[in-house]
């Protein structure tokens, strides 16, 4: 099946299914005077809307039809621009979006009015706390929103609302009408002026004396560091980020949410910052430094690992996307992540000490135990093998559970994508997002880690993924349960039904396009699964659950887990 359900044909017209395909001719209201949809220059509302979209980095929307929008599709299968993902659920098609979103900086989804905008609630509530720019139909967790009910500001509303999408990196709200889509309108050209964001652009007083005040910290400290957090993305600092990295000479650690924003091939990467459950001597080198440059941090109680980080105030320069704070001094606003980084750069004196203490602790990693034969398969073996799938042909995709810990210690080669949702943390979101992602980086194959709890919530768009003749693998992880609630909490209702998953998956896929599954207890048969799914049916989803124990969890799991579990019932504050 063709993955572009809308792509053109040799004609240059969009093709038909036989049920929606180019818009029908629409019945105007009486009362429109008949200029207003005569002239040949004047195009419908819908289409107005989309084809910017359409000179954008977006050219896919994840839908699911209703009756309030179906004639908004019609206009968007006609649209050559743009390809349209129908989605199995409203959920789904904003974890798609979220997903989609993350590989080409912008997504979008188009869902009906109330009752799939309710449904789609809590993707654009992880989306709006992962700073990810989306176009969809729900309005309170937004940054802005247009409600199109007439013709006159249509033009107008929906340009500001995609531009104020684009500029804060967050999901706006677009209600239109439905009875609005296919009328023209004067206002709306047949070839509209491409988007332009101005650049933001730094208070040039307030950047110099940030960098003065900075300097000054750091020319008094003997062992500083670096360490990238989550908001790199949005202020498209990576590579300012990379070369304060390299004049400086510190040690470079991530946050866990900036995995995969950060090239883990700089000469003095030290791995993943997360406090007590830190790669191995990283969290002894960031928190015994006298000065520490956080860009684009979040602390929270996942990533702090139950607010028990080591840090001070006075010793940290937090670097915001849009101003600097430095140490227990002054806070510089309207300055920009990346002028800030950059003019840092050019500055700063190199001091290597940091490193070299980080060079003189390090013990390289063990290995784990070789298997017995037809030994029942262990987590860190299944990663051990995940590993050496890895290339900058690959993408990781983690779901919230385990899969955060180990997939976390994986080594990424150089362009090797990698997505997890630290911010929110809902299961369920790997299944759309991991559709979005391989619907955007087609240069890539996501291996995708999803705990069997997870897939429970979400598992229906596998259906979408085989539809859209995408590769990836998935590696459905089956322990019985809800693994990382049991050692925040531990109840009955932890335990969920098992399912015969590989059954599941070959009944949606029904001997329709390429789908291969298979069933994996021990290491021989995880080889022999990996081996076909990386051989002959390389072209095929490849659906691979892996049987575990029921308790076999990462330490780092264990560990994070009881400091969760501490911070949860902690007393209240008094009042």
């Amino acid at each position: 099946m063709d993955i572009k359900i809308n792509s053109t044909n040799g004609n240059g017209k969009a093709p038909t299914n036989g049920t929606v395909g180019h818009p029908p001719d629409s019945t105007l209201p009486s009362n429109l005077p008949c200029s207003s949809y005569r002239q040949p220059l004047k195009q419908p509302l819908a289409d107005m809307s989309l084809v910017g979209w359409s000179r954008l980095v977006s050219m896919m929307f994840f839908s699911v039809p209703g009756d309030f929008n179906l004639t908004l599709l019609d206009h968007l299968l006609a649209e050559p621009g743009l390809n349209l993902i129908g989605c199995c659920n409203e959920l789904n098609a904003g974890y798609a979006a979220d997903g989609y979103a993350r590989a080409r900086g912008v997504g979008a989804c188009v869902v009906t009015f109330t009752v799939g905008g309710l449904s789609v609630l809590n993707a654009i509530a992880g989306a709006y706390s992962e700073n990810l720019p989306e176009l969809r139909c729900f309005q309170t967790i937004t940054c802005y929103q247009a409600v199109v009910n007439n013709l006159e500001d249509a033009h107008e509303q929906i340009d500001t609302a995609i531009s104020t999408a684009l500029k804060e990196s967050k999901p706006v709200y677009i209600s239109i009408s439905c009875n609005l889509p296919a009328i023209p309108h004067p206002t709306f050209s047949r070839e509209p002026v491409p988007f332009s964001l101005n650049p933001k652009v730094s208070n040039q007083r307030g950047l110099e004396a940030a960098v003065e005040a900075t300097l000054t910290i750091l020319s008094k400290a003997v062992k500083p560091v670096m360490v990238g957090g989550p908001k790199i993305r949005v202020a498209k600092a990576k590579s300012a980020f990379v070369e304060l990295a390299g004049t400086s000479g510190y040690p470079v650690a991530v946050m866990p949410s900036a995995k995969g924003l950060v090239p883990e091939n700089l000469p003095h990467f030290i791995g993943t910052y997360w406090g007590a459950v830190s790669t191995a001597f990283c969290a002894e080198i960031v928190e015994s430094a006298d000065a520490y440059i956080f860009a684009g941090p979040i602390f929270n109680d996942y990533s702090s690992v139950g607010y028990s980080l080591l840090l001070k105030k006075e010793k940290a320069i937090i670097v915001e996307p849009d101003r600097v704070i430095v140490a227990n001094g002054p806070a510089f606003g309207c300055v920009y992540m990346k002028d800030f980084l950059q003019a840092l750069a050019k500055r700063i004196k190199k001091n290597t000490t940091a490193y070299e203490n980080y060079r003189r602790i390090f013990v390289p990693h063990g290995q784990p135990l070789e298997s017995a034969p037809k030994e029942p398969l262990r987590v860190n073996i299944l990663f051990k093998h995940i590993q050496n799938l890895l290339s900058g042909n690959t993408a990781v995709i983690a779901e919230t559970g385990d899969s955060w810990f180990n997939c976390q210690k994986l080594k990424l080669p150089e362009g090797c994508g990698y997505e997890f949702q630290m911010q929110y943390g809902s299961i369920g979101w790997s299944v759309g997002a991991t559709l979005g992602y391989a619907q955007a980086a087609t240069d890539k194959r996501v291996i995708a880690c999803i705990g069997d709890g997870s897939f429970q919530v979400t598992a229906q768009d596998v259906s979408t993924m085989i539809r859209c003749g995408q590769n990836t693998i998935i590696f459905l992880i089956n322990n019985g349960g809800y693994t990382i609630e049991v050692e925040i909490h531990d109840g009955p209702y932890n335990v969920i039904k098992n399912w015969n998953y590989t059954g599941l998956v070959d009944a949606i896929h029904n001997d329709e396009g390429n789908c291969w599954t298979a069933k994996v207890t021990c290491e021989e048969e995880l080889k022999d699964a990996i081996e076909t799914a990386t051989g002959p049916k390389h072209d095929c989803l490849c659906f691979i659950e892996v049987i575990v124990h029921k308790d076999d969890t990462s330490k780092e799991l264990l560990e994070w887990g009881s400091r969760v579990s501490a911070a949860n019932s902690r007393l209240p504050n008094p009042q």
